[in-house]
């Protein structure tokens, strides 16, 4: 049975970081595209960051550009966010997703971030 378990999230003054991890069991997972997404209250849910197997060229949305990092640990099938500089409009729920695209697609059951200001 795949699993995917969140952790890291919390509440975080503005300007503060978080490290979320998102681990997966169940089947191996090392060649599948990993991400993290995120919804705020009253929106849908936005695509924050993405990162192949390789790990190379990682996609960032323009929001988060220059304040996240993605990375991945194949060996630990975990995924990571690396959050720095967070700001109130980072708050939500943060989900990882495993596969997509040609691979089947898997669902962590999300995080809270919340950032005060």
């Amino acid at each position: 049975q795949v699993q995917l378990v969140e952790s890291g999230g919390g509440l975080v003054q503005a300007g503060g970081s978080l490290r979320l991890s998102c681990a997966a069991s169940g089947r191996t997972f090392s060649t599948y595209p990993m991400g993290w997404y995120r919804q705020a209250p009253g929106k849908g849910r936005e695509d924050v960051a993405r990162i192949n197997w390789s790990g190379v060229n990682p996609y960032y949305a323009d929001s988060v550009k220059g304040r996240f990092t993605i990375s991945r640990d194949n060996a630990k099938m975990t995924v990571y966010l690396q959050m720095n500089s967070l700001k109130p409009e980072d708050t939500g729920i943060y989900y990882c997703k495993v596969g997509g695209g040609s691979y089947p697609e898997y669902w962590g059951q999300g995080t809270q971030v919340t950032v005060s200001s």
